[in-house]
């Protein structure tokens, strides 16, 4: 009997959405404003005005345009949000008591976002038209497809005896392979990929076919992250990552405003004198109760909320702050390198940030230097990203490349983007007293180097070898583990005066140079 009240007003809710949803709403309306005229005015005519497409919204009109449309551009094999819904329900509740299985697949357009850039909205329609029809190819008669997203299309296989996790694996390479073909528009051929997560129904949370639905779009969010054309499996194991991950996407924000994120400094050596040549900033989270958090895992939570630009303005702050403090103690610190990211360089107002930091702080432009990754150099195609790093270094910012090696950056994007040093990634510099290899790799960069008038440093400089043979080669400059670990900065100013102190103990030993 409880639940009696409730039933019937929600039949008189769907009755109410019939009428005022309906076709046969039309006929009514022009009677319903002339009756509101006659008894209101026109006062009662503009209330009714605004109230009779209200009415229609919050009985959900609105909801049925959009089903009305979906349906009317559903391609052949695809089906519609609703119906797809009501198949993954069937399948969640019918396949374990039949002792059977299946396989949600979720696959994305990768890198749609220059897709949607670079081409028309008529271009694009085609684009997921031939995806959509590669994908019918592959299915079985009672496979089932449905658009999910602008971008993105789900699978449901229909019920089978067996299935397995590499099963799984095999069908999304089938999939990636009828998708990965050239698609010819209007005399242009395009190349796309896709990234494919899936979820074995064994294997699914939740106990709706939502929760189905919702793993594998968990697990197609794992492999967007691993890059271009990966596949990833839902587990209990990515569930828990994902709900650490959404855990931390919480906490990051509050943690960047109560300065429980701030940066620690590691020196840079110069292999010549051996003075102190600069600091880079690196972000370092200490929480409150779980200690130290590797940046691997704060940084992905700091990107996923939207923050890496609030966190560039922190380091920025505490950086320049770290500077005029070693000023005031007497210390030479030339210049501090802070990281920016591809997307921080996309924003347009970022050269007039700086500046504005610069003048506030009282420094000279060079006192920074902009680090950045060899990955965003080759990679980026973006007009802002290019403008911004040329304006900063005609501001006088030094302009550091990080991680060189890992890329592909060509001599003409190192000149086009006015890089003054390049830092050799650690993989190059590992072992390299020992592995005569390595020494060929490293003596190739910096001739380079030594011939476009640009400075190195060797990051991961681990062992006193190491830091020799760089030395000995021509590198510029060091860091690493070997020099001394990342620290707060309250441990800089201790550091550098010890570091100063030893220099001037030591005997002055000449340094034997080869290129």
């Amino acid at each position: 009997m409880q639940f009696r009240a409730p039933e019937k007003l929600n039949n008189l809710r769907q009755g109410a959405a019939a009428v005022l949803t309906g076709p046969q709403m039309l006929a009514f309306v022009p009677a319903i404003m002339l009756a509101a005229y006659w008894l209101g005015g026109e006062v009662a005519l503009t209330t009714m005005a605004i109230a009779l497409p209200l009415a229609w919204l919050a009985f959900g009109g609105i909801e049925d345009l959009i089903r009305q449309r979906m349906a009317r551009n559903l391609q052949p094999g695809v089906v519609s949000q609703d119906t797809f819904g009501d198949k993954i329900d069937t399948i969640r509740q019918d396949a374990p008591a039949a002792d059977k299985n299946s396989a949600m697949f979720s696959i994305e357009l990768d890198e749609h976002a220059t897709l949607a850039d670079r081409f028309e909205p008529a271009a694009i329609d085609r684009i997921l038209k031939a995806v959509a029809d590669r994908l019918v190819t592959t299915m079985r008669d009672n496979d089932t497809l449905c658009q999910t997203g602008d971008f993105r299309f789900s699978l449901c296989l229909g019920q089978v005896q067996h299935l397995d996790l590499e099963s799984c694996i095999q069908l999304s390479g089938r999939y990636q392979q009828a998708i990965e073909e050239p698609i010819a528009i209007d005399g242009t051929t395009i190349y796309v990929s896709v990234s494919v997560g899936f979820c074995l129904l064994n294997r699914a949370p939740g106990g709706t076919g939502r929760d189905w639905l919702n793993g594998s779009l968990a697990a197609l969010t794992e492999a967007q992250r691993r890059g271009p054309s990966s596949v990833r499996a839902y587990s209990t194991e990515l569930h828990s990552r994902l709900k650490n991950r959404a855990h931390l996407r919480d906490e990051v924000a509050a943690a960047l405003e109560q300065g429980h994120i701030q940066p620690w400094f590691q020196p840079q050596i110069s292999t010549d004198t051996g003075k102190v040549a600069g600091f880079e900033a690196l972000a370092r989270w200490i929480h409150p109760d779980r200690g130290a958090i590797s940046p691997a895992e704060f940084l992905p939570a700091i990107e996923d909320a939207g923050l890496l630009e609030r966190l560039a303005e922190i380091m920025i702050y505490h950086s320049f702050t770290a500077l005029k403090a070693w000023d005031s103690a007497g210390l030479r610190v030339p210049h501090v390198g802070v990281n920016f990211s591809g997307s921080e360089l996309n924003n347009p107002k970022l050269v007039d940030k700086v500046r504005w930091e610069l003048d506030r702080f009282d420094l000279t432009p060079d006192r920074l230097a902009v680090e950045i990754l060899e990955t965003v150099v080759t990679d980026t195609t973006a007009d802002t990203i290019t403008r911004n790093i040329n304006a900063l270094a005609k501001l006088g910012c030094r302009i550091d490349l990080d991680d060189f090696g890992t890329g592909h950056a060509s001599i003409s994007s190192i000149r086009r983007f006015g890089v003054s040093r390049i830092k050799i990634d650690r993989s190059f510099v590992m072992k390299a007293d020992r592995d005569p290899e390595q020494q060929r790799m490293i003596s190739a960069v910096l001739t380079m180097a030594e011939r476009m008038n640009i400075e190195t440093l060797a990051e991961g400089v681990e062992t006193v070898g190491e830091h020799a043979l760089l030395a000995q080669l021509g590198c510029d400059y060091v860091q690493g583990f070997g020099i001394a670990r990342p620290m707060p900065f309250e441990k800089t100013l201790d550091w550098v005066r010890a570091h100063e102190a030893k220099l001037k103990d030591a005997p002055s030993l000449p340094v034997r140079r080869t290129n």
